[in-house]
């Protein structure tokens, strides 16, 4: 039977992890939704990896407390590819797509960058905070449905500038232009548990200063070839094609 899950953060179970409480969100969709009652089965994951077989107690109307049998093996095990997916701000439901199928795909962390050429421009703090809302809802129904028990972050948005200062060995600009294949790029990393950051650019591409920039910066230049895709077509093929060399995709 597939499980019926929802999330409560670490700090929602008690001390002794004999118990948790469920907040109002999760309660409605416990309750109008599925229609639980008190002594129904459900699995609880805390976002942090761990997963739990719980029994419901009781049903308030904005909150739900349930008793916690055992801990449990995840749904669906972590990926070992430790991916950072950095994106251009995309508009509207194109970097929501990209939130929802890179959280299914195993994406450990997501950034969202302020380029150029980006689609997006946040208007205040008040419009960034809107977004990120928004941005960790999306993240947080894709885990339930992907069966992941680990949540995907969702980093506030950053610069391009400052996200290349933040560069590894295992950095990866991607681009039409000036780079290598992914092939030969990934023949330089540890196949095992690699931790990996991969940017992709606006639908207009990186301007040549960015790209250079990327380059003094330490970041490894990619080049896929083929076909020219859009930028939230070219965020999921990345994570998958990492996902299949590096993780657990086969």
């Amino acid at each position: 039977m597939t499980r019926r899950r929802f999330y409560a953060p670490p700090e929602a179970f008690s001390v002794d992890r004999k118990s948790a409480t469920l907040s109002a969100e999760e309660t409605r969709h416990l309750r109008n939704v599925l229609r639980l009652k008190a002594g129904a089965e459900i699995f609880v994951f805390d976002g942090a990896g761990r997963e739990f077989r719980c029994q419901v107690q009781t049903i308030a109307r904005d909150a739900t407390d349930v008793k916690v049998t055992e801990q449990v093996v995840a749904a669906q095990p972590e990926s070992s590819l430790n991916l950072t997916l950095a994106v251009a701000l995309l508009k509207g439901e194109k970097f929501d797509l990209v939130i929802q199928k890179a959280t299914e795909l195993g994406v450990t962390r997501i950034v969202p960058v302020i380029a150029s050429r980006a689609d997006v421009k946040l208007s205040s703090e008040k419009d960034s905070e809107r977004k990120m809302v928004r941005w960790q809802r999306i993240a947080l129904e894709a885990t339930k449905q992907c069966g992941r028990a680990a949540l995907t972050t969702i980093e506030r948005p950053a610069t391009f500038e400052r996200l290349i200062e933040s560069s590894h060995k295992n950095s990866l600009i991607f681009a039409e232009r000036e780079g290598n294949s992914l092939a030969t790029t990934l023949g330089e990393i540890q196949m095992s548990g690699a931790t990996v950051k991969a940017l992709v650019g606006p639908e207009g591409g990186w301007n040549d200063d960015e790209i250079e920039q990327a380059r003094n910066a330490g970041w490894q230049i990619v080049t896929l070839g083929g076909r020219i895709l859009r930028a939230e077509t070219a965020a999921i093929v990345i994570a998958t094609l990492l996902q299949h060399r590096l993780g657990d995709l086969k």
